[in-house]
């Protein structure tokens, strides 16, 4: 009615320009981001400009929010990013889209694993995690319906509790072998060099491909001294639970294969019911 103010929700700001926006001869991707179902259409070759829409970002924002966590080396913290957001955002995606943004580095956190060993986490700043978060959200519907289904490690919808219900069902159909694969330090020994190989093969936005570079190269600050990142994905970002996927993605399609049956999905240390049914069971089969 006239004279009432319209609604507002809290979101990260928007420009006058519309998530639907079409390009000629782009695929229509659809896709779980979130828990939503998307449908877009995106041009390889302009992916940036779609990572960098209202709506996307605005998912993102709200996943980080939601997410918590704790801040990055300027210890910028979840509950400060939107105001932060509202006054930054021109400055932040002008630098995204001229290619002059530049990654801060991630910040050392170590969390105790089983066996008394530590795993070593980095914590991105809270607007990188948004960066992050975007472009994450933009491959998983690129690459989605290329991953294996048999794959459920870090996938919308999936779960490690699926992947045990699946290793069950192959089982049971008569397999009497079982193998327990587990990669050594897998985040921490990515190499860069491969992973922007595979990306290249199916990205053409070469400035989306950069940014992810940059990402991986931003370094780490291990209390007040900085080190580079030659090689590694660092746990702890938004990005790293997708590229892990891309870049195991080979290993999944050679095991099909050679007719292989299996079932990958990623036990976390704080389920240690689950993986002690998962020892059992590889027990039981070999």
């Amino acid at each position: 009615m006239k004279g009432e103010k319209p609604k507002t929700t809290e979101s990260c700001p928007r420009k006058n320009s519309s998530e639907s926006e079409r390009y000629e001869g782009a695929p229509t991707l659809i896709g779980i981001v979130g828990d939503e179902l998307v449908e877009v259409q995106l041009s390889s070759d302009r992916m940036l400009e779609y990572i960098l829409t209202p709506d996307n970002l605005n998912r993102a924002y709200k996943q980080v929010k939601a997410n918590k966590g704790s801040g990055g080396i300027d210890r910028m913290e979840v509950e400060q990013l939107l105001p932060y957001l509202r006054e930054h955002k021109e400055e932040i995606t002008e630098s995204l889209l001229g290619g002059s943004y530049r990654p801060n580095p991630v910040r050392r956190v170590e969390i105790p694993k089983e066996g008394g060993k530590r795993r070593q986490l980095g914590i991105p700043t809270v607007v990188d995690r948004v960066i992050q978060q975007s472009i994450s959200q933009v491959l998983s519907l690129v690459y989605g319906p290329k991953f294996s289904e048999t794959s459920y490690g870090f996938r919308p919808r999936r779960s490690a509790h699926q992947a045990l219900r699946k290793a069950q069902e192959i089982i049971n159909s008569g397999y009497k072998y079982c193998v327990d694969l587990d990669l050594e330090k897998f985040f921490d020994t990515v190499s860069h060099s491969k992973l922007i190989q595979l990306l290249g093969e199916t990205i053409k936005d070469g400035r989306v491909i950069s940014l992810i570079h940059k990402y991986l190269n931003a370094g780490v600050m291990v209390g007040h001294k900085y080190e580079d990142t030659t090689e590694g994905v660092p746990q702890g970002g938004p990005l790293s639970p997708i590229l892990s996927n891309i870049m195991l993605t080979e290993l999944d399609r050679e095991l099909e294969r050679r007719g292989l049956s299996h079932a990958y999905g990623i036990l976390r240390e704080k389920a240690p019911a689950l993986r002690t049914a998962v020892c059992r069971t590889a027990r039981t089969v070999v």
